[in-house]
């Protein structure tokens, strides 16, 4: 297999004098249930973290190792999340998009240039949309880190105490068997996507 190099972009940038290259990424996006999460992350100018990847290519224990590793490193970094509600209520690209754009606003640093995995953040800001950008950009590729790191501690930590029987720390929220068999047998909980929810509806329907 050919080497990746991940700080192709970067490198580019870095070369036109930029020091603040901030890459942006979500996670959670096709979940039924729970917040879409993102991160954004400035790393510093010549970083090479040889680990980093797409976050879902890397197991459980080498992100939560990876998520303390960018988080000491970073030059800054940054997580916002969006409730189903909004997510309901202006859908879920706009969402997340919403969410990047907050997590770009809370970085504490200005950056010069956006490296976003496969959408544009509503920021008058520089920015380059990479389609697979979380594993082909390093900086991309942390976003994705923190904000899946954030989303499934959240899942195991928080939502699955207070909506215990769905699955959720083991499931994250996606439609899965076990998750789509749950809302059959207790409905859905507050935290639940309504929009995202009618095709599940349609699908039991046709099911019975």
């Amino acid at each position: 297999m050919e080497e990746i190099n991940r700080l192709t972009y970067e490198t580019e940038l870095w070369a036109q004098g930029m020091t603040a290259v901030a890459g942006v990424d979500e996670v959670g996006r096709g979940c039924l249930f729970g917040d879409v999460v993102a991160a954004a992350v400035v790393l510093p100018v010549g970083l090479v973290l040889e680990e980093v990847n797409d976050s879902k290519q890397i197991s459980e224990k080498k992100r939560n190792r990876l998520y303390e590793q960018i988080i000491q490193e970073a030059t800054a970094w940054s997580v916002a999340r969006i409730e189903p509600a909004v997510i309901d209520s202006i859908n879920i690209r706009q969402a997340s998009r919403l969410a990047m754009k907050q997590a770009v606003l809370g970085l504490g640093v200005a950056p010069e240039h956006l490296l976003v995995d496969a959408e544009t953040v509503s920021l008058p800001i520089g920015q380059t949309a990479i389609i697979k950008g979380d594993s082909l950009s390093q900086s991309i590729a942390a976003a994705s880190i923190l904000a899946k790191v954030t989303r499934d501690r959240l899942c195991a930590e928080v939502w699955e105490a207070l909506y215990p029987g769905y699955g959720i720390a083991v499931h994250k929220g996606y439609a899965t068997k076990v998750h789509r068999e749950a809302l059959q047998r207790l409905g859905p909980t507050p935290m639940h996507r309504r929009s995202f929810m009618k095709g599940q509806e349609a699908e039991q329907q046709a099911l019975f």
